[in-house]
């Protein structure tokens, strides 16, 4: 695609972005008119909190294969899957529906194959097969993208050996596991002739030579032979590069991802005004976020286990205090100051 710009925002007061290559997989925008700490956080979000689909259970029924059932279990949960309608499906973590996994938060795949023949039996993405649920449409399904419609390569087969299993794909973002990630590769570049000396280029004799200008020089004017430096300049055009998985296409990551810190910001701008306890327009708002690890004394957390660690008691919430035993046997921190 030719430079032609494509204005997303006719205000002159707003972030204005041009897209100068798109394609299926990737596409490469400008953006400007705002600041570093907010063109950042666009793309720490677009890497870490757009929610994704990935397996995340793996209920095995046979497997006489080679590999074991945790390596596996492993393959599948990197597999992209569809995540174009992962709106319609709720964390299971806030689902009231189940304790593990239903229809409400999860899409089920079953995966079943076995070498009858001579020859050595590849198993394919296209071997998972989605238990399609109304109103989902492809959500959950393999991202196929290679010319053959075969997809990622799950294990290998000989005679006689099968795999049988059913997996639970589950709606996460990439704070939790990179196997929720949206993207691959975030490109993400300022002052591509380093004019604000934000960074000091270490080399060996010609620093131009060992450092090879980008491509995003050409949007922007070299710096002349005996200028002063300007000690108030600041960032001002920002050059991203977003390389997709397959799960989501790029424009929908961007937008997903724009939506996502809005929706932050909402909340915590809720919080200090406070109107209703976050979201747009008084609406209850969490956004995405990893599990719970602690859970206070009734949670399920490090300090409801029945014992206590050589740092301070499991119910009393601090570093100090008496020591005591461990889940693995007495410690030399005890009262008696001895192993038992």
């Amino acid at each position: 695609m030719d430079y032609d710009a494509m204005m997303l925002d006719t205000e002159a007061s707003g972030p204005i972005v041009k897209i100068p290559v798109i394609a299926p997989h990737s596409v490469d925008f400008e953006l400007s008119n705002v600041d570093l700490a907010f063109a950042n956080s666009i793309r720490r979000v677009i890497m870490a909190e757009v929610p994704t689909m990935a397996i995340d259970l793996v209920e095995i029924a046979a497997n006489t294969s080679v590999l074991a059932d945790e390596f596996i279990s492993h393959r599948l949960g990197l597999i992209p899957l569809n995540s174009k309608n992962a709106d319609s499906i709720e964390y299971s973590r806030d689902c009231d529906s189940c304790d593990n996994y239903c229809d409400k938060c999860s899409v089920t795949l079953t995966l079943h194959a076995r070498c009858t023949g001579d020859e050595i039996m590849k198993v394919y993405a296209r071997d998972l097969v989605v238990e399609a649920v109304s109103g989902n449409g492809d959500l959950g399904s393999p991202v196929i993208t290679d010319p053959e419609g075969l997809g990622t390569v799950i294990c290998k087969l000989r005679q006689g050996q099968e795999l049988r299993m059913k997996c639970i794909a589950k709606k996460g973002i990439a704070k939790e596991h990179a196997k929720w990630a949206p993207v691959s590769a975030v490109g993400f570049e300022y002052d591509p002739h380093n004019k604000l000396k934000h960074v000091d280029l270490w080399y060996e004799e010609d620093a131009a030579a060992e450092w090879p200008e980008s491509e995003n020089v050409k949007w922007e004017e070299p710096p002349q032979e005996g200028e002063p430096f300007d000690y108030d300049a600041v960032p001002e055009r920002f050059y991203f590069e977003v390389e997709s998985v397959g799960n989501l296409e790029p424009d929908a990551i961007i937008q997903q991802g724009i939506k996502v810190l809005q929706e932050k910001l909402a909340s915590v701008i809720a919080a200090l005004t406070g109107e209703g306890e976050g979201g747009a327009n008084g609406a209850d708002y969490e956004p995405p976020r990893s599990p719970d690890i602690g859970g206070g004394a009734n949670g399920g957390g490090w300090d409801n286990q029945g014992y206590t660690t050589p740092f301070g008691a499991a119910n009393g919430g601090g570093w100090g205090g008496t020591g005591a035993a461990t889940p693995y046997g007495a410690t030399p921190y005890g009262q008696s100051g001895t192993w038992n």
